[in-house]
């Protein structure tokens, strides 16, 4: 269908075709630039900006989720609904829509993905008066989660546990392929708050405790989900939002600044860095200041400070709930000016948040609450990113290839990465790798044969896949029985397990939690239940070989269970993870993951990381004292680090000699840490500053070279108000891989 715009209106004719705004008079790029693809970005901007009404410009800010103009045009999915689509995209002008957690197309495959989201561009476009089109974003976190039968990527704490930024990058490019192929151009990954406590539902969407390591590995993704130059990532959650006070999600964070600064922005930062082209705020408030109304964390420190110049978004109705939760204002229009004013692009809106948005922040313009000036420089930079995605040439995507790009794509990265992330804890006796010429061997467990387990939560639905149904995947049991076949039996029941394993020659117990996201899987018990503690001590207790694989979205208190000869960390590990188990248990791949969060022993150490200050404290457990460190993991084969040395200036330099002992080739994960002595300022016991993963064959030694910038190494000077700026002290620094060390000094 071809429309047309008046040249009376905006100065020569141009028409829409399935491809995009194609111009169609001789010299219109002068006179209509912003519908020319060979104008700068910033002129087409700034053309099309001078074009618009007050109400056009508004209605850019505003991204409601597709469930406001599906079915009841609530809560309810279904089909697109004309009228709604006319009231939201017509009427209020907004310029992106959202499909969050469980919000699908009647029909959950890719190409009725794409058939969804080309309609509401048509719709956008059709009713636009300057045929501007949305963009459509999508939590795509571990792969396209929300698209029965798309490939399903090990969650992110599982991603850190590979210490394999590669991988990273490899997965951004396999999932933004597939959101792409479906429609939507956004994608709202990767979670770059680091790991603090257990206690918070959300722990499994971070990589790692480290700000190092999560910095790394969120870059790494970013610069995968952008290379194509189609998908947006974005940086979430700006900033702090892993710290709840209560271990609740969403509930106040208290964190000092000199915390803040060198613990909790730097992961952020690396992300932006690496060229994210978004932004997702913090929901919590920080130190009494909703993150949402925060001029300092929006404006004066991303902006003026790091130089971001892309889109900052709110998270789910955290706008509103300036008015609602937080009190700061008891109107709709005054929690608007609150947010925009302090650097919120674009308000996320569920159903019946989206005519209160718009008409709020029409009334703030009105009334001079929000500028002009702030209304079009939010504009600009959502008109900036749509230029940049190229949606005004290229709206619509081919829905007949969206099947073939997106099912099933990519499952041997898929294997690979959750391969890479089983941490082997314990193998006492080395009984791992069990044979693959195994007799009898029980599989049995609540996650033994549980694809919505492995996956956990953000999967198809925002709690996880739902009862009834069904997503392609190998469990753990699949991938054991392609291995040996029928000598694996699984067993639910476990008094039959038991009895099994008494003529068996080993059991595998698949432990774990069940799937879930934030608030809902908040646990202020994070411990493995009673009935599963019992099935482990139950299954050693018959004498034989007891392997306990734990599928889980952060580690899980033992209790009895910590006495387990062998014991494998899964995390979640994705629809294939079954295979990357399997391989791991039978020796088909050498496990490699090491810890990137620390093991609690008891509920009672929360939180818990490796960067814990000394001081003065004293009795059990009041100083760092995990049952797994940070950076723990075995192989079956053994390393050495045989000598470090180190060369200083802006730039340290940093060589690890390195071996493979052992009879077995793998894969040796190497983290370098500082370590200042002395110091006028408390700095970590350990900091992470560089690492690498070396394949070594067996018997295999060389030497790796890394580098890290001096500046690594800084801290926030002054009090305790952290008023000074952040320097790098001087001293006598221990730079230190395995057990080798070399001194750093730094004057």
């Amino acid at each position: 269908m071809r429309l047309r715009i008046k040249a009376a209106r905006i100065g020569t004719a141009v028409a829409i075709t399935a491809s995009g705004l194609a111009l169609t008079a001789t010299g219109a790029s002068a006179q209509v630039r912003y519908l020319d693809p060979h104008a700068s970005i910033s002129a087409r901007v700034a053309d099309l900006l001078k074009r618009m009404t007050t109400e056009e410009k508004v209605g850019q800010l505003a991204q409601p989720a597709v469930v406001n103009m599906q079915g009841d045009c609530q809560w309810s999915g279904g089909a697109l609904v004309d009228s709604c689509m006319q009231h939201v995209l017509g009427d209020l002008k907004v310029g992106s829509v959202l499909s969050g957690g469980g919000e699908t197309p009647v029909n959950n495959t890719p190409k009725d993905w794409a058939d969804m989201v080309n309609a509401v561009q048509k719709y956008a476009i059709d009713h636009s008066r300057l045929h501007i089109p949305i963009v459509y974003a999508v939590d795509a976190v571990h792969g396209h989660n929300n698209v029965l039968g798309a490939t399903k990527f090990p969650q992110q704490i599982g991603v850190g546990a590979t210490w394999d930024p590669q991988v990273s990058e490899a997965m951004g490019e396999s999932t933004a392929r597939a959101v792409k192929a479906t429609g939507p151009q956004w994608d709202f990954a990767p979670v770059q708050d680091i790991s603090r406590d257990t206690r918070w539902g959300r722990y499994y969407e971070t990589y790692s405790e480290d700000p190092y390591l999560a910095g790394e590995l969120g870059a790494a993704n970013v610069r995968g989900l952008q290379k194509t130059g189609q998908v947006s990532a974005t940086v979430k959650h700006f900033a702090g939002y892993s710290a709840p006070f209560n271990g609740h999600d969403r509930t106040e964070s208290h964190i000092d600044p000199r915390y803040l600064q060198d613990t909790f922005l730097p992961s952020y930062k690396a992300a932006v860095d690496a060229g994210a082209d978004t932004v997702m705020v913090n929901s919590g408030s920080i130190n009494g200041i909703p993150a949402h109304a925060s001029h300092y964390l929006l404006t004066d420190l991303l902006r003026r400070q790091w130089g971001f110049k892309g889109v900052v978004v709110s998270d789910w109705n955290d706008v509103d709930a300036l008015r609602t939760s937080y009190h700061l204002t008891d109107t709709y229009a005054g929690a608007v000016a609150i947010a925009v004013n302090a650097g919120v692009d674009m308000g996320m809106l569920p159903p019946g948040e989206v005519d209160g948005f718009v008409q709020g922040l029409r009334d703030d313009v009105k009334s001079g609450a929000v500028s002009k000036r702030r209304l079009d420089e939010a504009v600009s930079r959502i008109l900036t990113l749509k230029f940049k995605l190229g949606l005004f040439e290229h709206p619509y995507v081919d829905a007949s290839k969206a099947n073939g790009i997106a099912l099933g794509a990519d499952k041997d990265l898929a294997v690979k990465a959750a391969t890479e992330s089983q941490t082997l804890l314990k193998n006492d006796g080395n009984v791992l790798p069990l044979s693959t010429g195994i007799g009898k061997v029980v599989v049995t467990g609540p996650s033994a044969d549980s694809i919505p387990n492995q996956d956990g939560g953000w999967t198809i639905a925002w709690q996880g896949i739902p009862d009834g149904v069904n997503d392609p995947g190998v469990t753990v049991y699949q991938g054991i029985k392609n291995v040996v076949g029928d000598h694996a039996k699984l067993v639910p029941n476990a008094d039959d397990a038991v009895d099994q394993t008494k003529s068996a020659d080993a059991a595998i117990v698949v432990v774990g939690d069940k799937a879930g996201a934030e608030g809902v899987n908040d646990q202020e018990l994070p411990e493995l239940s009673a009935d599963q503690q019992d099935l482990v001590d139950r299954l050693q207790a018959t004498g034989k070989p007891v392997i306990v694989d734990v599928v889980a979205d952060r580690p899980l208190v033992l209790g009895k269970a910590a006495d387990a000869k062998q014991l494998l960390m899964s995390w979640l590990p994705g629809s294939e993870g079954g295979t990357a188990v399997a391989n791991v248990l039978f020796g088909k791949a050498n496990p490699s993951g090491r810890l990137p969060v620390s093991w609690p022993k008891t509920t009672g150490d929360e939180p818990m990381f490796y960067q814990q200050l000394g001081g003065t404290n004293s009795g059990t457990s009041s100083g760092y004292d995990p049952l797994f460190a940070f950076g723990a993991g075995l192989s079956y084969t053994t390393y050495a680090v045989q000598g470090v040395s180190v060369s200083g200036g802006s730039t340290v330099k940093v060589s690890v000699k390195v071996a493979n002992t052992g009879s077995r080739d793998g894969d040796f994960v190497v983290p370098v840490f500082a370590q200042l002595p002395v110091g006028r300022i408390l700095t970590p016991p350990n900091r992470l500053v560089a690492f690498t993963r070396v394949p070594l064959k067996a018997g295999q030694s060389t030497t790796v070279s890394l580098s890290f910038p001096r500046s690594r190494l800084a801290v926030t000077q002054g009090d305790i108000n952290g008023s000074g700026t952040r320097a790098v002290l001087p001293g006598q620094y221990k730079i230190v891989a395995g057990d080798k060390s070399a001194d750093l000094t730094i004057n």
